[in-house]
């Protein structure tokens, strides 16, 4: 049989999909995988095993439909659900299997605060979609793969941080999502450990201003590497404190233990890090992460997603996170 998966972004959503990937693959005999996303995300498939052939979106669809339609797939399974996908599933005219996205519940909960999602994590619910196939859950938890080319040398890792560092990702899509600049800088202040900041290019001016106050302690690697680098650093960690963004579900990826910092958004969305029950099973009933939140907050959730500013101008959701809290967690984590 031959499936092409449908996931146009993000970098987190992406990764959230590694197990519909891989079960279709392992569990379905003689399955081929073909995955359609944005090209500005191929680097998310540089080294993907699962995966038979990969399909990238531009800019127009109209060149891309052809090229799909002399695939002949079998199934499409819709892992985006949204008006750019429903154009290619009228164009291939096959066996469709989406994902409900439950915009509906979702709209509830931000608009007037009525949680109706179901208490399920979104890979399960992608792996519901492809249940018909005889798939299930293998417990493994998500997948991320790095080139041998793009893992970081250790030339290019500060002497001070080779003994192991704290990862602290400072980026995300929007400014709601971003833990403030100030409690960023008293954390810094107050780690003994090495701290290496990640984010993109549009990070690097915050992370130099954090660094400058320790640049032996501190370093920027924001927008100094590609994001398979990026995640080897990740890979490299002692522990990750992160925004809800993709280098989270990075880290769960690796399995990293991980501080999960919440703003606008929450974990009720199905989004928290996830680990696969393999993972879990050794663990004692302890989590490999935490979620940081300002819990009973009555603006909060305020969007699926997020804005570049708090819409009250108080960002609350984040502010009420204190730096003091984030360190108590931290040292915590580093001594069990």
């Amino acid at each position: 049989m031959k499936f092409l998966i449908i996931r146009f972004s993000s970098i987190g959503d992406i990764v959230l999909t590694t197990p519909v990937i891989r079960c279709l693959k392992q569990q379905v005999p003689n399955a081929r995988v073909h995955y359609l996303t944005r090209v500005t995300y191929a680097p998310l498939f540089a080294a993907q095993p699962y995966v038979d052939k990969m399909h990238y979106l531009s800019d127009r669809m109209e060149d891309l439909l052809p090229s799909l339609q002399q695939e002949d797939f079998d199934y499409i399974i819709d892992l985006h659900h949204n008006l750019r996908t429903a154009r290619v599933k009228r164009a291939l005219g096959k066996p469709v299997y989406a994902f409900d996205k439950l915009n509906l519940r979702k709209w509830l909960l931000t608009a007037f605060k009525i949680n109706t999602l179901p208490p399920q994590h979104i890979v399960d619910r992608y792996l519901q979609t492809v249940a018909g196939f005889g798939v299930r859950n293998d417990g493994k938890g998500l997948d991320y793969f790095i080139p041998d080319a793009e893992r970081v040398p250790e030339s290019d890792i500060p002497t001070a941080h080779l003994a192991g560092y704290i990862a602290v990702v400072i980026g995300a899509a929007l400014g709601t999502k971003k833990y403030p600049k100030e409690k960023l800088a008293a954390f810094c202040r107050g780690i003994s450990h090495p701290v290496m900041l990640l984010g993109g290019q549009e990070d690097a001016a915050e992370g130099k201003e954090l660094a400058a106050a320790d640049p032996f302690k501190i370093y920027n690697a924001c927008g100094k590497f590609t994001l398979n680098e990026s995640a080897d650093l990740i890979r490299r960690s002692k522990l990750v404190i992160s925004n809800d963004t993709g280098l989270m579900h990075i880290a769960a990826a690796f399995g990293k233990p991980l501080i999960s910092l919440w703003g606008n958004t929450v974990p009720a969305f199905g989004m928290y890090p996830y680990y696969g029950q393999n993972r879990l099973a050794g663990l004692a009933g302890r989590l490999p992460y935490e979620v940081l939140e300002v819990k009973k907050l009555y603006c909060r959730p305020c969007s699926k997603i997020g804005y570049r500013r708090c819409p009250l101008g108080h960002f609350k959701c984040m502010e009420k996170i204190e730096a003091e809290t984030v360190l108590e967690h931290t040292r915590l984590r580093l001594n069990s």
